[in-house]
């Protein structure tokens, strides 16, 4: 397997793997320009891995939840890849995929389970709780055991959890960071090669992924125009 991993649900991040290790992978993280730097950071990893597009056997892309556009940039590039090398295109949750970053980052700290918590704008976040079964296996420690869903941060029910992501950095006050023991931080976003690996691992057990299409929770502001109002003569 030579599967190609990317997500823009936040940064632009992209990785390549062979099913049992990650050969490459690079984050960029400015939240602003996926389109521009999307390409760009795909043909980099690529050839660091050493590995020619042609060779890819699958794609797996972060579906979110997270806002529209940039979003939209990663699962468009995944879908127009997949066409084109005739390879197999599976979404990640990337809730999933943070929860994975910050168990490899912080694993004592969260040994009890925690909250992933996400900036959705409008001053909500995008959240999901976790279990942990093996605070020392980011890949298959830990099990999604509510939402997706998005809401105001004070209405996220922690249960007094700790919360990782965007989302515990804006709002510290009602989703409180975890406290790691050497004073560690957990990450704010997802390692790209975390996704890999979650992806290939669960393909290599036979799981099935989710599809290749957006996480949205939500409608989008803009909508279509209704009938014209009648004119009066």
């Amino acid at each position: 397997m030579l599967l190609l991993a990317l997500d823009t649900s936040a940064a632009v991040g992209v990785a390549v793997s062979d099913g049992s290790a990650v050969l490459a992978s690079r984050v960029e993280a400015d939240a602003r320009r996926h389109a521009e730097l999307l390409a760009p950071a795909v043909r980099s990893v690529l050839a660091e891995a050493g590995v020619a597009r042609r060779e890819l056997t699958a794609v797996a892309v972060g579906v979110g939840p997270a806002p529209f556009t940039g979003l939209r940039v990663g699962l468009v590039t995944a879908l127009t890849l997949g066409l084109v090398l005739d390879a197999p295109v599976h979404g990640v949750c990337s809730l999933d995929a943070v929860a994975a970053t910050a168990l490899a980052a912080v694993p004592d700290a969260l040994a009890g389970g925690f909250v992933v918590a996400t900036d959705a704008r409008r001053r909500e976040v995008h959240w999901a709780r976790y279990d942990v079964v093996d605070a020392g296996d980011p890949v298959r420690g830990w099990r999604r055991v509510q939402g997706p869903a998005v809401g105001a941060p004070a209405d996220v029910p922690t249960g007094g959890l700790p919360v990782v992501g965007r989302g515990a950095v804006l709002h510290p006050d009602v989703l409180p960071p975890p406290a790691a023991a050497d004073g560690r931080a957990a990450p704010e976003g997802l390692d790209p090669g975390l996704l890999a690996a979650v992806a290939a691992d669960r393909l290599a057990r036979g799981e099935a992924l989710l599809p290749p299409e957006p996480l949205y929770l939500r409608r989008p502001d803009a909508a279509e125009p209704g009938a014209p109002k009648p004119v009066r003569a």
